[in-house]
């Protein structure tokens, strides 16, 4: 064995240690890739052992640049591969935070969109259960309307069938009747205001002579009010109408002694909720109320004078009676007169000239000035 054989199996050795990266290539020769000339066997064994070391050496050194230069390359690679490895894992993190956002932006936009669906759905609903509250109320306001436009309708027809001013039916009208066959019945007669006040309206038109004997003229500025209010009829105090026979007539006619009581009275009778009572002869239930407010038998509960007492009034659906004088009932039954006949007119059930509905209403306002001055039939 020639000498440099242990160098070479030590730099053979430090191969080995080191790694291995692709094909391994022939090495080119330091001429420039041309093949070295192979030596004469004879001149192999002239050079000795000192070629053979150098060829080692120059075999070491080689492997060892190719051993960099792969290292090197593979680096490169290895960082081409991280860098791009790095981008597209920023591209998919970019990516996948837009889509959170697109998450949640329709997220939100459903929880927003089913909030709203829910509150139209209840506002919807809401909406329908108050119309169909308001149309069932206006149902049976209807309904109570038709009723007792039909039953005074039905009064009207018996009145004029069965009674005229000339020949009053006394059965519909039992005041007219003589004081020895006017007999009380067992229990209490109950007389709305209505038609109280067309009752007490026949029997007051009996005179008819004395007032067709009268010369009577027209008042322009009354005939153009009434026109105006005829037009549009309505009970509201505001139009010039009816806030001038308030002023003069109504105001006045009912103004009593007792302040309090006579504006409950008022009330009642513009809500047409008034009802006159015959006295009843036998004791009475007792009252919750004092016997100042109620008056009695012989004191009006309305001016509070001793006076014989025939008739009670009583206010809507209170259970309190008030005994009133021939006086008050008069001046209460002539404004009833006179709403009953408006109403009447509103309803559209007087079927007469202009002019005609005009006398009867100065007729009715001249009843209430001649009660307010203390004139009333001998009947009360």
């Amino acid at each position: 064995m020639w000498s440099g054989q242990a160098p070479f199996k030590e730099g053979s050795q430090q191969l080995q240690k080191q790694p291995a990266v692709g094909q391994w290539k022939p090495l080119a020769s330091p001429s420039g890739g041309k093949e070295l000339p192979q030596l004469d066997p004879r001149c192999r064994e002239a050079g000795g052992g000192d070629d053979d070391q150098s060829t080692a050496q120059l075999n070491v050194s080689r492997l060892r640049s190719s051993s960099v230069e792969i290292r090197e390359k593979g680096s490169e690679f290895l960082k081409e591969e991280l860098h791009r490895a790095q981008k597209e894992l920023k591209l998919k993190d970019e990516e996948c935070e837009r889509l959170s956002k697109v998450r949640e932006q329709l997220e939100q936009e459903l929880e927003e969109l089913t909030a709203s669906l829910f509150e139209e759905a209840h506002k919807m609903v809401r909406d329908a259960n108050t119309k169909q509250a308001a149309s069932e109320k206006q149902l049976r306001e209807a309904r109570g309307k038709i009723d007792m436009l039909q039953a005074e309708v039905t009064a009207l027809k018996t009145l004029v069938i069965t009674s005229t001013p000339s020949s009053p039916n006394r059965e519909l009208h039992p005041q007219l009747q003589s004081p020895s066959k006017a007999v009380f019945r067992k229990g209490h007669g109950r007389n709305k205001s209505a038609s109280s006040a067309v009752v007490t309206a026949t029997s007051q038109s009996l005179p008819s002579e004395s007032v067709s004997n009268e010369c009577r003229e027209v008042d322009s500025i009354l005939f153009a009010e009434f026109q105006a209010w005829r037009d549009s009829p309505t009970l509201e105090k505001s139009c010039s109408f009816l806030e001038r026979i308030y002023r003069e007539d109504v105001g006045p006619c009912l103004d009593f002694t007792k302040q309090e009581l006579s504006e409950l009275v008022r009330e009642a009778v513009e809500q047409n909720t008034l009802t006159i009572e015959p006295a009843a002869t036998q004791a009475l239930p007792v009252v919750k109320v004092s016997a100042m407010e109620c008056g009695g038998p012989k004191k009006c509960a309305l001016s509070g004078l001793s006076r014989a007492c025939k008739h009670r009034i009583k206010l809507g659906d209170s259970g309190n009676y008030y005994y009133i004088s021939p006086s008050c009932r008069a001046r209460i039954t002539a404004v009833c007169n006179f709403f009953t006949y408006v109403r009447y007119i509103q309803q559209g059930l007087v079927r007469q000239d202009v002019e005609l509905m005009y006398w009867e209403i100065m007729r009715l306002r001249r009843e209430m000035s001649m009660a307010k001055l203390g004139f009333y039939p001998s009947a009360m």
